[in-house]
């Protein structure tokens, strides 16, 4: 959460000439602001409606397989056990920071429902909960700690590129 996966992602796709879609915007686009969701459904219709959003990218339902594109997944979504097996078919960036990196964006940004209140100490909660899943489903990690968009997305380009199983560019 807020460690720069739409920035990044955006960049990124843009570089290697594919899509990028974000989980995020595909939600808000069909139902709604996500602050709104929260506060009239509660988190677990939104993490619902968010997994069903990304196996519509991941899992198309025609049986096709899914085109190559750059995915930007909420910072819950990993949680889901549905998208856990989508994402085992994919190459899975875990964007590596820490509360030092993201301090200036969590504390600015009020669009956050799970940081509304408490935003440090809450993300830190939600960082201990959620890691070791990023760990464990990453193909790939990439420490957002230091460098600018565009030195983060040249080292991720180069670490696609030498990963076994993907294939750079748009087919």
């Amino acid at each position: 959460m807020a460690v720069g996966k739409s920035a990044i992602g955006a960049e990124l796709a843009a570089a290697l000439g594919l899509a990028f879609v974000d989980s995020d915007a595909l939600v808000v686009a069909k139902h709604g602001p996500i602050p709104e969701i929260f506060a009239s459904r509660g988190e677990r219709h939104f993490r619902q409606l968010e997994a069903k959003a990304i196996a519509g990218v991941l899992d198309p339902e025609s049986g096709a397989p899914a085109k190559p594109r750059v995915l930007s997944l909420g910072g819950g979504a990993v949680l889901d056990s549905g998208t856990q097996q989508l994402l085992a078919r994919a190459t899975v960036v875990h964007l590596d920071a820490d509360l030092e990196t993201v301090r200036d964006r969590i504390t600015r940004n009020t669009g956050r429902p799970l940081l509304a209140e408490d935003p440090l100490s809450r993300w830190q909660e939600l960082a201990a909960v959620r890691t070791p899943v990023y760990e464990r489903l990453a193909d790939i990690t990439l420490d957002v700690r230091h460098g600018t968009v565009p030195e983060l997305v040249a080292a991720l380009a180069t670490a696609l590129n030498t990963h076994p199983h993907h294939q750079i560019g748009p087919s």
